[in-house]
């Protein structure tokens, strides 16, 4: 089992920036990928970004490119998101999840952080 909680969500103008964060605990001896979905009220939770643990290979939606970093300590089992640029459309309860990088989907969520950004 894993355990993830976010942290760092809030209320932030167009233009600004936020970071989350993203610890894990419980079995995170394993490989694994993680990564941010956000949702967006009325709209279907969307994939955002997603690191490897080991390697760091990083994978991000067109519509955060270039403004929105992942990252990852292993030493804290912490991911951070970085997110520059903020736009009213990013705007959404952010979560992070944990998948085995073995297995397609992902199994392990976060309860969410909230993001608010206004113009």
């Amino acid at each position: 089992q894993v355990q993830l909680v976010e942290s760092g969500g809030g209320l932030v103008q167009a233009g600004g920036s936020l970071r989350l964060s993203c610890a894990a605990s419980g079995r995170t001896d394993s490989d694994y990928t993680m990564a941010w979905f956000r949702q967006a009220p009325g709209k279907e939770r969307e994939f955002v970004t997603s690191i490897t643990w080991t390697i760091g290979s990083t994978s991000y939606a067109d519509s955060v490119k270039g403004r929105f970093t992942v990252s990852r300590d292993n030493a804290k089992n912490t991911v951070y998101l970085q997110m520059n640029s903020l736009k009213p459309e990013d705007t959404a309860v952010y979560y992070c999840a944990a998948r085995r990088v073995w297995i397609t989907s992902y199994h392990y969520w976060g309860q969410g952080t909230q993001v608010t950004v206004s113009s």
